[in-house]
């Protein structure tokens, strides 16, 4: 398997998997549900990742509007994000994420509210001045792509004068929008620090760290149970639906329902690809009756503090049930898992469903 292929799937899993899930809850338990789940998130991240993400992408220093703005240009890009943006002075700087857009994908965009997508924008964007320690510092919005505008954007603003906290995202649209991104004079990374390879493990990452979001945040906002229940079933839809994509872009053929031993081997085979593109250590066993995938850890989880860890781990196990069913309706996928002094062991074994001619 090419292992830049395998970043990439890995990345469109969690894509997906993380627009059904706000796309789930706006259908299910309705705006405001969604809309306070897309603010805690984006909190959650902008606490653990904007100041050390500074310093990592040589920000530090610079005036807070423009390192504002860099900061998600360059964050965004890396994870495959279209993003542009114009400074316009040491005050105020503009960052675009033009369409298509990565958080809401495909259709699911008509499906979110102004206020679920503003949600991020509160969550993130309005928070930078407080990070900063700059009250002066806040987020202007002149148009988000699910109003119907070319584009979610927006500038930061250095004001006169300190914010109240109901000002640190203000939307006005129509009064102003970006000037002309100039792509042959865009800012770029130190090539030096940012290598090829380097920038494909960021692109993977940036989707990886969103579901490292999700799964603390899902649990806090509906708890354990029903963040179980909720996520298990969208991460099952997802599995179902993205199977012959991924497949495909890790090389593997289709296939034709056949329920037998090789069907079995093809997917173990797939699984493990899948897992080693996340980063894991991967025993694939094809010798005995039925093909077995051994991971010694879930490093997705890492040290994530988790209401409920082993609920999390079967909801997100729900992704590869669902997509051993859209490979073979015929095969089941039988998950074993312990979980000791924060260590994991996980095994899949890719068995036919009963009454399948063999």
């Amino acid at each position: 398997m090419n292992e830049a292929a395998g970043w990439r799937a890995v990345a469109a899993l969690y894509n997906a998997l993380l627009t059904a899930t706000v796309v789930a809850l706006v259908a299910r338990r309705g705006a405001d549900t969604a809309r306070e789940y897309v603010f805690q998130h984006f909190r959650r991240q902008h606490l653990e990742k904007f100041l050390p993400g500074l310093k990592k992408l040589g920000l530090e220093g610079m005036p807070h509007a423009v390192a504002c703005a860099l900061y998600h240009y360059h964050s965004n890009a890396l994870g495959g994000v279209l993003t542009e943006t114009v400074v316009a002075s040491d005050r105020k700087a503009w960052v675009r994420y033009p369409p298509p857009r990565w958080m809401w994908r495909g259709t699911a965009i008509a499906a979110i509210p102004h206020a679920v997508s503003a949600a991020m924008l509160h969550g993130w964007h309005g928070h930078n001045g407080v990070s900063l320690g700059n009250p002066r510092l806040g987020f202007v919005c002149t148009g988000m792509t699910v109003d119907g505008h070319p584009g979610l954007e927006g500038y930061y603003l250095e004001h006169d004068r300190a914010l109240a906290p109901e000002e640190r995202v203000r939307f006005a649209y129509g009064a102003e929008t970006m000037p002309r991104f100039d792509t042959s004079a865009a800012p770029r990374l130190d090539a030096a620090q940012w290598p090829e390879e380097r920038l494909l493990r960021a692109h993977r990452s940036y989707a990886m760290e969103y579901l490292r979001t999700l799964l603390p945040t899902l649990q806090a906002v509906l708890g354990t149970a029903d963040a179980a229940a909720e996520l298990a079933r969208v991460a099952r839809l997802i599995g179902l639906q993205t199977h012959a994509e991924l497949a495909a872009t890790l090389g593997f053929g289709t296939n034709l329902s056949a329920g037998d031993r090789a069907s079995a081997g093809a997917f173990a085979r797939w699984l493990a690809a899948m897992q080693r593109a996340h980063g894991e250590s991967v025993e694939l066993l094809e010798d005995g009756e039925t093909p077995c995938v051994r991971v010694g850890g879930w490093r997705l989880a890492g040290d994530l503090a988790l209401a409920d860890p082993l609920a999390a781990f079967d909801a997100w196990n729900a992704l590869w049930v669902g997509a051993c069913a859209a490979h073979d309706r015929f095969l089941r996928l039988k998950t074993q898992r312990t979980r000791h002094d924060g260590r994991w062991a996980i095994e899949w074994r890719v068995l036919p469903q009963s009454g399948v001619a063999q």
